[in-house]
């Protein structure tokens, strides 16, 4: 399913990747940017977390998927 507001993704998307970016940073993660819309690290035993900053949503097999930036960090 496509998304609704292609154009508010546009203009908000670099914004939140650049916050969020930043924000794993600050935990002591290299952050590796996939695309436009995807930021991976590695967490754990070397497995990858996936975050998507328009949406919110994050998943890997060392954290409980999920979504919110916020939530993100607190289980990191």
């Amino acid at each position: 399913m496509a998304r609704l507001d292609v154009e508010r993704q546009k203009a908000l998307e670099p914004t939140r990747m650049e916050h969020a970016k930043k924000e794993i940073e600050k935990k002591g993660y290299t952050v590796r940017q996939v695309g436009d819309t995807e930021l991976q690290f590695i967490h754990t035993m070397g497995h990858f977390v996936y975050f998507f900053p328009y949406s919110g949503w994050h998943s890997g097999s060392t954290i409980k998927d999920g979504r919110g930036l916020k939530k993100l960090l607190a289980q990191i």
